[in-house]
């Protein structure tokens, strides 16, 4: 949004060319020493469907893995600049610039410019406010308003919407408009170390977005829980970062929140910075839309949509379910698309779904925690959620008691209803207590089969549901330490972890020391054994460690990892690959769980005083982690990598006045106006050596 902003300056024409550029010919030279000797590998786009599920959850991963860990691992993340590559360190770069900057881009691709759903106009909180244009126009200005952000600074033709569809094929549907706007001088260097001044260009493009929709033909038009949770879960990750401090309106100037009323003030104002501040009661408000569309519109108990869900909700009563797929036809209202009559296509509940939902709504549910016994509290949400600019919840859903709520539409009143829903349906629906373990379905009856990734993913997603229950951080913060309230649903949450992981070491660990991808209770697990899964356990160990302090699950996850590098690390490839000489396909998922896997490895599973295991020092570590994102990810040439293209700014992209060069940062991922495509990922590539 905003032009893709930087995180902590007003997004502006001119403020693109602030700091020193790296020219073509020095980006070229730096990349260059950083991959020589290096083998020749090609990466090849097999599918270019966008999966917000999928792809969304591997943004986050990426977010996770960006900044946070950089900052975690002892980087000042002031050093950091888009325009200097592969400084200070090549690792620092892939990591704290793009693994990171790449996520927050395709978040705004999906919500701000695709089309690829429903305008939250014609959403519940907009239609509560009249349904029209000017209703959301003069809450687009409220909002604008509270973070001290210039109105005539939001973009043009923004089109937010309430969730995104299933898929959808991310090529732009029309020309981009990327006439000139304005330039500005600045100074570059050159691969010889010397300066010289040359001009920048900014395109219409990147302040009006009416010419980035994508193709409506690529769109299957549907409903999945997966893919709402996935934009969720980005969004929230974003708003907590954006709207975790405050600022000074004069200067502009990240402060941190000493009170919830420093915004009051005339001097502070909410958000890290104007523009960050403004991104996030953006994101919150499209939070705020899904929720409720959520709970009224999506319910479902075996029979028919919209059953209704109540903080008093109980499975063992009739369970209420997110289905599968549902088909929805589109209406126009205010000009742009409305949901018009929905149809359910596949009513199962899977255990994707329900993870990927519970990530999210813990997510939300933290951080606009209003309940009076979380002394955690950070005062910068609770200033966003005291009514300016969003709603408060009422003093009964404040208390110690979730099943008292009363029905509200603020955002911690509809996030504790459907996150108490989805963990209770988790636990009741796909919980196998015979076998302890979650299984892949529920259609009416519980099914048999569990997926390895899957199994390990709710570990995480379990993990953040019981820190959210018990007032502990989340978002970056969340393997921190602090006073637990040690609640009931808290101490549900760990039992299942611990049971869950207790079943993957016991039966999803074949005999050569790799997981396996599935199990059938009753008859036992399968041979598959492919790259996500080994990372999506390495992961999912490192997370019930986190949470249950149990050093055997660590130790397991160590040991996971050493076997990966021992029977999945291809040398001639520089990186992981299912068999080790044949080519091997990513998807968002495989991408979501080594970036998840490699940074568990980083912050927990590497040597500690006293080990020293070579493949787990923290320098072969971040070699592993650069050499697979700018192989896998960014490809070894342009248009090959899984990130099929990326804006302009923070990630290192700009447009040189009078150049036909569209990879101005020799990362081997094109602008937009040269991939054809928005900055977002691809549904599958292969990778393998080149002959």
């Amino acid at each position: 949004m905003l032009g893709h902003p930087p995180k902590k300056e007003i997004p502006s024409l001119s403020m693109l060319n602030k700091t020193a550029l790296l020219s073509f010919a020095s980006a070229v030279a730096i990349s260059s020493a950083a991959l020589a000797g290096s083998p020749e590998v090609k990466v090849e786009v097999l599918d270019k469907i966008f999966d917000p599920a999928g792809g969304f959850l591997a943004y986050t991963e990426f977010e996770l893995s960006g900044e946070p860990l950089a900052e975690g691992l002892g980087l000042d993340l002031d050093v950091l600049d888009p325009n200097l590559v592969n400084q200070p360190t090549a690792f620092d770069y892939a990591a704290g610039i793009e693994s990171y900057e790449y996520s927050e881009e395709a978040m705004y691709a999906v919500n701000y410019q695709s089309k690829m759903g429903p305008h939250i106009v014609n959403g519940p909180l907009n239609k509560m406010r009249g349904g029209s244009l000017e209703s959301l126009g003069k809450r687009v200005i409220e909002l604008a308003g509270s973070v001290a952000f210039p109105v005539e600074e939001v973009p043009l033709n923004m089109y937010p919407i309430t969730f995104p569809y299933i898929s959808a094929l991310p090529e732009i549907g029309q020309a981009i408009d990327s006439s000139v706007v304005s330039s500005d001088e600045a100074d570059i260097l050159t691969a010889l170390g010397s300066s010289k001044t040359v001009k920048i260009d900014i395109p219409a493009y990147f302040r009006d977005y009416a010419s980035l929709s994508w193709k409506e033909e690529g769109m299957d038009k549907s409903f999945n829980p997966g893919a709402a949770a996935g934009i969720m879960l980005k969004d929230v990750m974003w708003a907590q970062d954006f709207l975790g401090g405050m600022h000074t309106i004069a200067e502009d100037l990240e402060v941190e929140a000493e009170t919830s009323v420093m915004d009051q003030d005339g001097v502070h104002a909410l958000g890290v910075s104007t523009a960050d501040g403004f991104n996030g009661v953006i994101l919150t408000e499209m939070i705020n839309d899904r929720l409720i569309t959520l709970r009224d519109q999506f319910g479902y108990d075996g029979k028919m949509l919209g059953a209704k869900l109540t903080a008093s909700y109980d499975p063992a009563q009739g369970p209420i379910w997110f289905p599968h797929k549902v088909s929805v036809t589109e209406k126009t209202e205010n000009s742009v698309k409305a949901i018009g009559s929905l149809k359910v296509i596949n009513g199962a509940s899977t255990l994707r779904d329900t993870w990927l939902m519970l990530w999210p709504l813990s997510e939300i549910y933290a951080y606009s925690d209003q309940r009076v016994v979380n002394s955690n509290q950070n005062p910068a949400f609770t200033a966003v959620f005291d009514g300016a600019p969003f709603a408060a919840a009422a003093d009964l859903n404040k208390d110690s008691d979730p099943m008292n709520d009363i029905v509200s539409d603020d955002v911690f009143s509809a996030a504790s209803v459907l996150t108490n829903a989805t963990f209770k349906n988790l636990d009741a629906l796909h919980f196998n207590k015979d076998a302890g373990t979650l299984v892949d379905r529920y259609d009416g009856k519980q099914g048999t089969k569990v997926t390895t990734y899957d199994a390990a993913y709710a570990l995480q997603a379990l993990n953040i549901f019981q820190r959210s229950q018990d007032a502990l951080a989340v978002g970056y913060a969340s393997a921190d330490a602090g006073e637990s309230l040690e609640t009931a649903r808290g101490k549900r949450a760990l039992e299942l972890i611990k049971a869950q992981a207790d079943f993957i070491l016991k039966n999803l660990i074949a005999e050569n020391g790799l997981a396996v991808d599935g199990f059938e209770i009753g008859k036992g697990a399968n041979a598959e054994q492919s790259l996500g899964t080994q990372f999506a356990v390495v992961h999912g160990l490192t997370s019930a460690f986190l949470a249950t302090k149990d050093e055997s699950y660590k130790e397991a996850a160590r040991k996971l990892f050493l076997t990966i590098e021992a029977k999945m690390y291809d040398k001639a490839i520089g990186t992981y690959a299912a068999v080790p000489g044949q080519p091997t396909e990513h998807t968002p998922y495989t991408a979501a769980a080594i970036s998840a896997g490699l940074r568990s490895a980083m912050l927990i599973l590497r040597n500690s005083e006293g080990e020293n295991e070579p493949l787990l020092d923290l320098a072969s570590l971040t070699q592993r982690y650069e050499s697979w994102f700018r192989t896998v990810i960014n490809g070894r040439n342009v248009n090959e990598g899984m990130q099929l293209a990326e804006w302009l700014g923070d990630s290192g992209e700009n447009v040189v006045a009078g150049s036909e060069d569209f990879d101005t940062d020799a990362d081997g991922v094109p602008q937009i106006t040269q991939a054809g495509t928005a900055m977002v990922m691809a549904g599958k590539v292969k990778v393998f050596a080149a002959k």
